[in-house]
């Protein structure tokens, strides 16, 4: 079974914000109401009426930020690429022109001593390279894998989003 693109659509509520609906593949309306305060009202409709709602919930800016952090965690991200039950991820992270390590060599990144991950490969327009050593000059663009603890990879991202 092929599954298309969720069906979306959103309605501007002057005054309010904006409500956004979606229709589910089990032809399931949600919606959305994003307020002008940052709050957000959660709205489920039954199937067998879709004009009935079966759940509506007023959510802080926190509480949806919460939700949001529940249905889509950061340790699945996109740039996320494995994980074992060791407890380790590989994860891709972009290192961006204003970095503050564009040009500079990989040692001077200390990573491995500031976060226990290391940097395994440099993906660099059609070319990897496996296993970069210390005076492996980094530049804009590069996308680097990384691998270690979640926090370890996380710290990596924070450092080498340094600018």
């Amino acid at each position: 079974m092929i599954v298309g693109a969720p069906r979306i659509s959103s309605t501007p509520l002057p005054g309010i914000g904006v409500r956004y609906d979606l229709t589910t593949r089990e032809s399931r309306r949600l919606s959305v109401i994003a307020h002008r305060d940052g709050g957000r009202t959660l709205s489920a409709y039954r199937k067998e009426d879709p004009d009935e709602c079966a759940l509506y919930t007023r959510l802080t800016p926190a509480e949806a930020e919460a939700l949001v952090g529940v249905l889509m965690p950061s340790h699945h991200s996109p740039n996320l690429l494995s994980t074992t039950e060791l407890g380790l991820v590989a994860e891709r992270i972009e290192l961006s022109s204003t970095s503050h390590w564009n040009g500079r060599v990989l040692g001077e990144t200390r990573m491995r001593t500031e976060t226990g991950a290391s940097i395994v490969a440099v993906l660099r327009r059609a070319e990897a390279i496996p296993s970069p050593t210390p005076d492996f000059r980094l530049a804009g663009g590069d996308e680097l894998i990384v691998i270690g603890t979640r926090e370890g990879v996380e710290t990596a991202a924070a450092i080498l989003g340094r600018e």
